[in-house]
C-alpha cells in the first residue's frame, strides 16, 4: 500500500519547515514542499494530480470546483486561517474532500504594514532610496507629507482597521472612519468619527482599507469614491484587491492625483507586465500582509496538526462537517 501524499503549497520564501515540525508527518507520509506560482491552471492540476493531502496557505493558490474535479486522489485540504473566498468548499463536500482548517493568527502585522506602506508614500521613502543608491541626493524627489494634524480615513473599523485608527491617534491625526455595518456609537467607542462614505474619501488625506473580501464588499471602493480623493492624498490597500474597482484606481493613479500603496490585487502573483508595476507613484509589496514569522508558524503548526490528526485516523477541525455524511458526497 503507497504511503499518502502531502503537498505544502506556495511557500514562496521556503520556510515551512524553519518554522513546523513535520517529522510526525513524515514518518507515514511523504512531503513536497511547492515554492513557486503556478504556470497555469492545467500545471497546477498536472502536478498535483498524485496528492492526497493539500496544505493550503491562506488564498494563495485558488481552488475552483473546476479543479477540484481534476483531482481524483485528494481526501484532506488542510487550510490555514479560518476564511477563504478561492476554495469551492461546496465542490470539496460533494467530491467527499474533507477541509480542516486553523484560528486566526493573532498578530497585527497586515496593519503594521499598512502604516509602513503610509509613511513610506508620505515621505516617498523608496524614492530616496533608490536616489542614495544611485549617487543622488534629493533630486526630483516629490515634497513630504507630515501626518501630524492630517485626516486619516480607515475604511474597516475591525481588529486591524481599530488598530490602524489608534496609531493615527497617536501620530496626532484625525481619524474618521466607515464601513457598510459601521455605527456611530461603534467608531465613537474607538475614540474616531464615523461619516460617511463619500466624506472620507474626499476629505482625507490618507484612506486605509481594512475590510473582508465578500460578494457585498467586492468592489466597494469604485471608481466615484477613489476620484473623490484630493491631489496628493494618499490610498492604501493590505486587505484585499478586488475590494477595489482596479481600472479606476489604475486610471487616478496615471492622471496623477494620489499615491497608493499596494500590497494586494486582482491576480496574484501580480503579472509582470500589469500596469500597476509601471506606475512611479505606486508602492508595491508583495501580498506579505500576514507573512511575519510568528503569523506563518501559527498557521502551518496548527495546518500540520490538523494533517496529523487525519493521517491518524482523528477528525480535525472542518469547514464542511457535511462531508461526513455520505449523502452529501458522490
Amino acid at each position: 500500500m503507497s504511503r499518502p501524499a502531502v503537498a505544502i503549497l506556495d511557500d514562496y520564501q521556503n520556510n515551512a519547515f524553519d518554522l513546523t515540525d513535520w517529522s510526525n508527518i513524515r514518518s507515514s507520509a511523504d512531503i513536497t514542499v511547492f515554492s513557486q506560482p503556478w504556470k497555469s491552471e492545467d500545471d497546477l492540476v498536472e502536478q498535483l494530480q498524485p496528492f492526497t493531502i493539500i496544505s493550503l496557505m491562506r488564498e494563495r493558490t485558488a481552488l475552483p470546483a473546476r479543479v477540484l474535479d481534476r483531482l481524483p486522489n485528494l481526501k484532506l485540504i488542510s487550510m490555514t486561517g479560518g476564511r477563504t473566498s478561492t476554495l469551492d468548499l461546496d465542490a470539496c463536500t460533494r467530491r467527499g474532500v474533507w477541509v480542516s482548517y486553523t484560528g486566526s493568527s493573532p498578530s497585527h502585522a497586515a496593519a503594521e504594514l499598512a502604516l509602513g506602506l503610509m509613511f513610506a508614500c508620505a515621505r516617498a521613502l523608496p524614492q530616496a532610496h533608490a536616489n542614495m543608491r544611485g549617487g543622488q541626493w534629493q533630486e526630483g524627489l516629490p515634497m513630504g507629507m507630515q501626518l501630524e494634524g492630517r485626516r486619516l480615513g480607515v475604511v474597516g473599523l475591525g481588529k486591524l482597521g481599530t488598530y490602524v485608527a489608534r496609531v493615527g491617534l497617536a501620530l496626532g491625526m484625525d481619524v474618521v472612519a466607515w464601513s457598510q455595518n459601521l455605527t456611530a456609537d461603534a467608531a465613537r467607542e474607538k475614540g474616531v468619527r464615523r461619516v460617511e462614505k463619500h466624506e472620507l474619501f474626499a476629505d482625507a488625506d490618507v484612506v486605509s482599507v481594512h475590510l473582508t473580501l465578500s460578494d457585498r464588499t467586492r468592489h466597494v471602493i469604485d471608481r466615484v469614491a477613489l476620484s473623490a480623493m484630493k491631489k496628493g492624498a494618499i490610498f492604501i490597500n493590505t486587505s484585499r484587491g478586488p475590494l477595489v474597482d482596479e481600472a479606476a484606481l489604475i486610471d487616478v493613479l496615471k492622471a496623477g492625483q494620489i499615491m497608493a500603496g499596494l500590497d494586494v490585487y486582482d491576480i496574484e502573483p501580480l503579472p509582470e507586465d500589469h500596469p500597476l508595476r509601471m506606475l512611479p507613484n505606486v508602492i508595491l509589496a508583495p501580498h506579505l500582509g500576514y507573512v511575519v514569522s510568528n503569523a506563518l508558524a501559527h498557521f502551518l503548526q496548527e495546518s500540520a496538526q490538523n494533517i496529523l490528526t487525519f493521517l491518524e485516523g482523528g477528525v480535525p477541525p472542518l469547514k464542511n462537517p457535511d462531508v461526513l455524511n455520505p449523502s452529501t458526497a458522490r
